[in-house]
């Protein structure tokens, strides 16, 4: 969630504003549309609205109502009139590229662990569909990447956004050197942690997540966003935890679920839980043998 955000003050737009397709619909499928069903919510869609915006592809296809789904992916299933009208080839089996292109999405997300599923024709039907396609191949290994950011670059002519779930080097795109951001938990699940410890929260909710995502998205400087950076460097990642900390202990305050000190309070206490991997220098004393 924090990479949308990010990639919403490159775009100038809001979430609103996009259509995202999910291939792969396990658990980390299933997780990222919900929090995204989240974020909608709070711009200001209904529940059923947000639901309509996210669409989810798995081994069958796109999930259409009557298809048998587990109870966490039934808000994705799409009715035969929700997509009347749609170009396909059969109207029970809608392949990957066929949502895309019939939906309009602008964020694509992958969490299949098929390398290559995200080949140069899906890549072109995402940048036919915006702009500037947010495209996030979250898979990992490295090998097991639904596509490389080289060849998001190829297939978009160098108009994309991405993340990736695998480390990446850098891409030349036109001449310019564009740093591929790794979308990995260590962003946030330290900090979420941390800050329902400290304020006591008996439970961890989505709006602490969100919480925690606009808080990463934040602290993205605008030299790292002109760079294509949608996440901050990996160097600040103390820092970072400190301040997810701080929004989730202080969204578990507001929702009363969590201890009532003020932000100044509350982040002392963060600070004092966190462990710092220091050690004082080893020293050898030679032993004495003598008696």
């Amino acid at each position: 969630m924090a990479v949308l955000l990010s990639a919403m003050k490159i775009k100038k737009q809001k979430l609103t504003e996009q259509r995202f397709m999910m291939f792969g619909q396990g658990q980390a499928g299933v997780g990222i549309a919900r929090q995204i069903i989240t974020g909608l919510v709070k711009e200001g869609l209904s529940y059923r609205e947000a639901c309509g915006r996210v669409y989810g592809v798995d081994k069958d296809g796109l999930l259409l109502q009557g298809m048998p789904v587990s109870e966490e992916q039934k808000p994705l299933l799409k009715s035969q009139e929700e997509i009347a009208g749609w170009k396909v080839a059969r109207a029970d089996r809608i392949t990957l590229l066929e949502a895309i292109r019939n939906s309009k999405a602008t964020v694509l997300f992958g969490v299949t662990g098929q390398a290559g599923a995200f080949d140069d024709e899906v890549l072109a039907a995402m940048a036919a569909n915006t702009p500037l396609p947010l495209i996030m191949p979250l898979s990992n290994p490295t090998a097991k990447a639904e596509c490389t950011p080289e060849t998001i670059a190829r297939a978009t002519n160098g108009n994309y956004l991405c993340a990736t779930g695998s480390p990446f080097k850098p891409v030349m795109v036109n001449g310019r050197e564009r740093a591929v951001s790794q979308c990995n938990n260590l962003y946030i699940f330290p900090g979420v942690g941390l800050g329902a410890l400290i304020s006591g929260s008996p439970r961890v909710t989505d709006r602490m997540f969100m919480a925690a995502s606009e808080a990463l998205s934040n602290l993205v400087t605008a030299e790292e966003l002109n760079s294509g950076k949608l996440l901050p460097h990996i160097s600040k990642i103390r820092y970072v935890s400190s301040q997810v900390a701080l929004a989730v202990a202080r969204e578990a305050r507001e929702s009363g679920l969590g201890a009532r000190g003020d932000d100044e309070k509350l982040l002392q206490m963060i600070l004092n839980a966190m462990w710092e991997p220091k050690y004082l220098p080893l020293r050898y004393q030679k032993p004495d043998f003598s008696f």
